[in-house]
């Protein structure tokens, strides 16, 4: 389907025929014009200029900004100005949130003076706000009216509204009472007052609440739109649901990149400067560089029981993956749980009792795994050595504890951050990986230390068969 129109599109740019590629277009979904932008992009301003104005704004609101800002570079002044009047507010603000300043001021001068002034109220909340997502494009009546004269009410102002699946009750001064849906009101009487309609059953957003906690209330709401209000409850405005699903896509996307370890990309992968995406991925690949020399740190701090008894170094890399995988797991959950709302900071302490349990059966399966595959390589081959059984001792009992501080650490440090007020997809998997594989080596050679105390004798004092901990992080450090 998608070559076919591929095909299409350029023979009729190829014939030169205007009308016919207008015609052509304005027959197309707007996803399917959306796609011949990505598959055409040097012709993607071409598209937009000879599409119908209507069909040009849905077109152009659902393109992702990088693709928006090439197009705008291009276009005539005369479809800039009509693009830039009918876009939604909430599109509008989008779009001059993502330019820079200097194009704002020339962009905004193209609105009339009402319009300009909706456009900076929107873009003075803040960034993340739900503020930034409303239109103040709605339907609003007062319950003192009856149906009849409400429905009067929406053939006259319901085209200028994003919405009228939903319908707004306030009183004289503005304040918000309760919302109503539009088929309540189509199937009641015409003299039923509004006030008799209304349920008090109301859900609404603070103009300054946070963007994610917007995405979780329609989450859990089966609403199509949401009013917007101050803290005094005055309506101010609506999200809709369409604006929501591109919030959380976008939410998804930068959570799904900052766990992969690097910083969130604001513009498609295949788009940005090969330079800008280098410099969002050298920094975690610099700190965890610097973090995992101390696990080289931490094996030189052991070398004497390694040059003693060199089979522990040959478990090494399965303790390091054992423990970084486990923490792995643990924070991927946590942090999806945290972004779907059903765990919060004050979840710490259930998340911990779980983690510890889930953390000793993971771990007591991989000891037991781990314990038995040194056994059952004894009879075939002499590569661990006369102290087999220690060595197979000191493995189980290490992957029980890394397998557990895996788990505790994956899971605790999303929720620390949230704390500290940080972003917790920031304790993406390889930061966890890395920590564990760190305090993984200690946890290790510690336990070796203490199994295999009366063959390191002869290397060792009796007083550094154990080692502390926070000893060894001061050494390390």
């Amino acid at each position: 389907m998608i070559d076919e129109m591929v095909e299409q599109i350029e023979l009729l740019l190829e014939q030169n025929d205007q009308k016919a590629l207008q015609e052509y277009l304005n027959n197309l979904n707007i996803s399917d014009v959306e796609i011949l932008i990505g598959e055409l992009p040097d012709y993607g301003p071409r598209f937009i200029e000879i599409l119908s104005v209507n069909r040009a704004v849905n077109v152009f609101r659902i393109l992702d900004f990088p693709v928006q800002e090439r197009i705008l570079k291009k276009l005539s002044g005369t479809k800039i100005a009509e693009l830039i009047n009918e876009l939604p507010p909430d599109d509008r603000t989008s779009l001059f949130a993502e330019l820079h300043g200097d194009t704002v001021k020339v962009l905004i001068q193209h609105l009339p003076p009402a319009d300009r002034k909706e456009a900076l109220i929107l873009l003075g909340y803040e960034e993340d706000s739900v503020g930034r997502l409303m239109t103040p494009d709605y339907i609003a009546v007062k319950k003192s009216w009856n149906v009849e004269r409400v429905l009067m009410h929406i053939r006259k102002y319901g085209k200028g509204s994003e919405t009228i699946d939903v319908i707004y009750v306030i009183d004289s001064d503005g304040v918000l009472l309760d919302d109503i849906r539009i088929r309540e009101v189509l199937l009641a009487d015409p003299e039923t007052k509004m006030s008799s309609l209304m349920d008090g059953r109301l859900i609404s957003l603070k103009v300054n609440d946070p963007q994610e906690e917007a995405i979780n209330v329609f989450r859990m709401n089966n609403r199509v739109a949401l009013p917007v209000t101050d803290n005094e409850n005055v309506l101010l405005g609506i999200v809709t649901v369409d604006d929501i699903l591109w919030i959380a896509n976008e939410e998804y996307t930068e959570d799904i990149q900052k766990i992969g370890g690097t910083e969130a990309l604001d513009e498609p992968y295949l788009d940005i400067n090969l330079f800008r995406l280098v410099k969002k991925r050298v920094g975690w690949l610099i700190i965890l560089f610097f973090s995992e020399m101390l696990t080289s740190s931490a094996m030189q701090y052991f070398s004497d029981e390694l040059s003693i008894v060199i089979q522990l170094a040959f478990f090494v890399p399965l303790i390091m993956s054992s423990g970084g995988n486990s923490g792995s797991q643990a924070s991927t959950l946590i942090i999806q749980a945290m972004a779907l709302g059903e765990v919060t900071i004050t979840d710490w302490w259930r998340v911990m009792r779980r983690e510890i349990l889930s953390g000793l059966m993971l771990g007591i399966t991989l000891g037991i795994i781990g314990f038995l595959r040194i056994i059952a390589w004894v009879p075939f081959s002499k590569i661990y050595g006369p102290h087999w059984l220690m060595v197979a001792t000191t493995v189980g009992c290490t992957l029980v504890g890394i397998v557990l501080w895996g788990s505790l650490a994956g899971s605790m440090l999303p929720l620390l951050l949230k704390k500290l007020g940080f972003d917790p997809a920031t304790s993406s998997a390889p930061f966890v990986a890395t920590l564990v594989d760190v305090t993984g080596l200690i946890i290790y050679f510690s336990i070796a230390s203490v199994v295999m105390a009366s063959v390191l004798h002869h290397a060792h004092d009796a007083a550094h068969a154990f080692v502390p901990i926070g000893h060894v992080f001061r050494q390390i450090t």
